[in-house]
């Protein structure tokens, strides 16, 4: 959630003034303050779709494109000035100087469950000054260690200064190519490496692989007296260093996920709900979390209940004569290791694929449970991967026949923040259109979708998976598939509510609740 701009309407209930904002941490979840036979082989001569310059997207139908622009609008954030250096910084947000306090209850009386609580928070620069514009990226989170208790909310973090966001947005822009990749000829005994991406440069020719079937794209630099059909492999082939001179705005310890000081109040007794206890209505509520931590457990809002499977014939139970489909990337997998590791009769089948990006099978014959994993299309940053490897999670889903014993699970979007967001958008689109297939000749299949999380980072993982990055993927993701019959496990909300540290591969107590999440969409447990 971004701090407010002095030109934006009142109405909305974090617009304060130029220097606080308020925000109600119970009812404001995750607050962000402020290569296959579908390959195509050919020589590009003219891109259909160009973005940032240089990037070839997917082209959209009049209702996709109309669609897209109004979603971009949706999750705009607030621009910020561009000042010359020295002065750029020194009137950059400063959690030091910066100040929150939980405000008092609107009604008299104890704080219960339920209630709404806000805080206001003051940002000022590094010079004391407060804030004149807004734009600042904020996390905040309620929690109680002793009770194992959390929820988004207080206490507040500063995850980037607004002036960050600027760089941040400046970057995939003018540099969307930063992280490239490597694909790998071979004919006869000749072996050839190019760079790949769906951002290439036009300096030399380059080979389409483009997935005929969905439009995704994806391009290399052809090589010299080679044929486009002689690739091989796809892999992570690095990063571009020096791509800032803002350095000093992305200082872990100073500006970069670092909390801010109380002003006053800072913490809340709260008491169970009263019998006949009516909610609390504001016109500031925008939205609700999706739950919270209670004695280490996960509990749902909104009508879900999260049934506890704490014994693997529990869950065995849930998954007989259910076959499970897992796609995306490696936080998908984490989900496949953990439902492995759980189940002694659930036996891994050795495919002699490479562990981190599968393909993965595992199965239990005497009851029937079959769990695959496999990795989504580029792009990749992974070890090299068989180009014919490359599926994308559309195609996928249009080979699945699904049913009431189907289970589809998908994850993606750690290898996608560093690009133009559009070209994540288009993505989630093709993938939601197979879903609505999947769902039209099989409706009684359970879709179940993994949301991106906060991680940890340094300058140079700010420029690859910021939590800005992920946020606004966040709410991409929510817009597009809203409305649809498939569930959705808050990932960005149960490891930021969890008192244990940010991670991109969440630790195993989070990863237990995630799998109760996943587990209470399929069925209710029957024992354990």
């Amino acid at each position: 959630m971004p701090t407010p701009q002095q030109t934006t309407p009142p109405q909305k209930q974090s617009l304060v003034n130029t220097s606080s904002i308020s925000c109600s941490f119970l009812s404001f979840p995750s607050i962000l303050l402020s290569a296959s036979s579908n390959l195509a082989a050919a020589i590009v001569t003219q891109p259909v779709d160009i973005h940032y310059n240089f990037c070839k997207l997917k082209p959209l139908s009049p209702e996709e494109t109309l669609e897209e622009q109004l979603l971009l609008e949706s999750i705009a954030w607030p621009e910020t000035p561009s000042l010359p250096s020295p002065l750029f910084m020194n009137s950059s947000s400063d959690p030091a100087h910066s100040t929150f306090t939980i405000l008092p209850r609107k009604r008299e009386g104890q704080w219960q469950i339920g209630d709404k609580l806000e805080a206001l928070i003051k940002i000022y620069d590094l010079m004391g000054r407060p804030k004149k514009y807004g734009g600042d990226v904020l996390l905040a989170r309620l929690h109680n260690p002793t009770l194992g208790a959390g929820v988004a909310g207080q206490v507040v973090t500063l995850v980037h200064p607004s002036e960050a966001v600027t760089e941040l947005r400046r970057v995939n822009i003018e540099e969307p190519d930063r992280i490239y990749f490597k694909s790998q000829f071979r004919s006869s005994l000749l072996t050839r490496t190019t760079t790949c991406n769906v951002c290439l440069r036009p300096t030399q020719p380059v080979c389409n692989y483009t997935d005929l079937r969905t439009g995704e794209p994806w391009f290399c630099y052809k090589p010299a007296n080679m044929s486009c059909d002689t690739r091989i492999s796809n892999y992570n082939g690095g990063y571009k260093a020096s791509l800032t001179t803002m350095e000093k705005l992305f200082q872990s310890g100073v500006n970069m996920k670092v909390p801010i000081p109380a002003s006053g109040p800072a913490s809340v007794t709260v008491l169970p709900k009263q019998k006949g206890q009516s909610e609390v209505s504001s016109s500031s509520v925008e939205s609700e979390p999706s739950g919270y931590y209670y004695q280490g457990v996960w509990r749902a809002l909104g009508g879900t209940t999260v049934h506890q499977f704490n014994t693997s014939s529990a869950i065995t139970q849930c998954l007989k004569g259910k076959v499970v489909h897992m796609y995306g990337d490696s936080t998908m997998r984490q989900w496949f290791e953990y439902l492995d590791a759980s189940l002694p009769d659930l036996k891994e089948f050795n495919l002699h694929s490479h562990k981190s990006i599968g393909p993965l099978m595992a199965l239990d014959y005497a009851n029937n449970i079959l769990v695959r994993y496999r990795t989504h299309g580029p792009p990749l940053r992974t070890v090299s991967v068989p180009s014919m490897e490359l599926h994308y999670i559309a195609n996928e889903l249009d080979n699945v026949v699904g049913g009431s014993n189907t289970v589809v699970v998908f994850g993606i979007w750690a290898h996608f923040d560093n690009f133009p967001i559009e070209f994540y958008i288009r993505r989630l689109m093709s993938i939601r259109s197979a879903v609505v297939r999947l769902l039209s000749r099989a409706p009684g299949t359970v879709v179940v979708i993994r949301t991106g999380n906060p991680k940890p980072y340094t300058i140079l993982g700010a420029f690859v998976n910021s939590d800005w990055y992920t946020f606004q993927r966040l709410k991409a993701l929510k817009a597009i598939f809203k409305g649809l019959n498939v569930h959705l496990v808050d990932a960005w909300e149960m490891v930021l509510a969890h008192h244990l540290p940010h991670s991109m591969h969440p630790q195993p107590p989070i990863i237990k609740n995630m799998i109760n999440v996943l587990l209470s969409y399929i069925c209710s447990p029957k024992g354990g």
